[in-house]
């Protein structure tokens, strides 16, 4: 499934290594810059200098309550941008209304999508219990939106699945700016079945009967995108895989021979055990699309749900 330059990504300005840092420095991260660049459109904020912060700045932080901390200088409480950067948030969940996903910077009192330092009024550490203002007006103004950090992004399993749900959210988005209908949200579940069987078991089994009988479209379509993101917001597990991968080798139970039938139950059992990776069944499983074609599942995203040469399923 390829992906397109028409994808945007909102990002932190820093994070695609534009200095706009404190210091004047970046977080240039090199998978954004050298590989999503290859297929998705970045809209860059750095929410500290728009809101009028120079560079290079004096720094600022989170202080008081962990729950509702204003964002003050460190060194000069007089120095305030809660409000600012709060309303700025809000702004851009309007503004941006067309991206597909978010990638925050870590531990920023600004883009910090958690664990970041908290002060109390007198200067003492509270813990990594914050979440910057900026990013938090955001993900609160925009719940679905696929969010992710910088640094999670070095974890390979939290990489794959935040690419899934970006891919998975324009699609979605596409759908709806062609026209809601009862027949496009029915097929857009079709083609989602097996990537949510992966991700969450009961939600794959609620999501069906609310699609059977629909009376009001816009309220279904609004309950069935809050139930599917959040189906997809943990990663796949082991298990899930399995389980899934053994479902689709069911259609093939009619047209392959006792050779290629061993030879997929091996490699199933095989990535079970952890001793194949998730791409060896899902190679095997391609070929024999081929040789057998089947268009339920050649619509199917669980098969390719992001392209291909990210390689985020080789470390799976």
């Amino acid at each position: 499934m390829e992906a397109s330059t028409d994808i945007v990504i909102g990002i932190s300005s820093c994070v695609l290594g534009e200095q706009v840092r404190y210091d004047g420095g970046h977080k240039r991260l090199q998978f954004v810059t050298e590989e999503l660049a290859r297929h998705f459109r970045f809209e860059p904020v750095c929410p500290e200098v728009a809101v009028g912060l120079g560079i290079p700045r004096p720094t600022i932080r989170l202080t008081g309550d962990p729950d509702s901390p204003r964002v003050r200088g460190s060194d000069d409480p007089e120095l305030d941008v809660t409000i600012e950067l709060k309303e700025l948030g809000e702004q851009k969940a309007k503004e941006l209304d067309f991206i597909s996903g978010y990638i925050f910077c870590a531990k920023s009192p600004s883009c910090g999508m958690e664990r970041v330092p908290v002060y109390s009024e007198d200067g003492r550490a509270l813990g990594k219990i914050g979440v910057g203002a900026y990013a938090k007006a955001l993900m609160e103004a925009r719940p679905l939106l696929p969010v992710e950090e910088n640094g999670r992004l070095n974890d390979a399993l939290l990489r794959e699945n935040f690419v899934l749900r970006v891919m998975a959210m324009h699609r979605w988005q596409s759908m709806m700016r062609d026209g809601l209908s009862v027949a496009a949200l029915q097929k857009f579940h079709r083609d989602h079945k097996f990537l949510l069987l992966a991700h969450n078991q009961k939600i794959y089994r609620d999501l069906g009967p609310m699609l059977a009988n629909i009376d009001d479209i816009d309220a279904t379509a609004e309950q069935y995108i809050e139930q599917f993101m959040a189906a997809l917001k943990k990663p796949a597990s082991r298990r899930n895989h399995v389980n899934t991968l053994m479902h689709m080798q069911g259609f093939f139970k009619d047209q392959l021979n006792q050779t290629e039938r061993d030879e997929l139950t091996n490699a199933i059992h095989k990535y079970r055990e952890g001793v194949l990776p998730l791409l060896y069944p899902l190679a095997l499983l391609r070929l024999y699309l081929k040789k057998h074609p089947n268009p339920y599942l050649e619509d199917q995203a669980y098969l390719e749900p992001y392209p291909e040469d990210l390689q985020l399923r080789y470390g799976l």
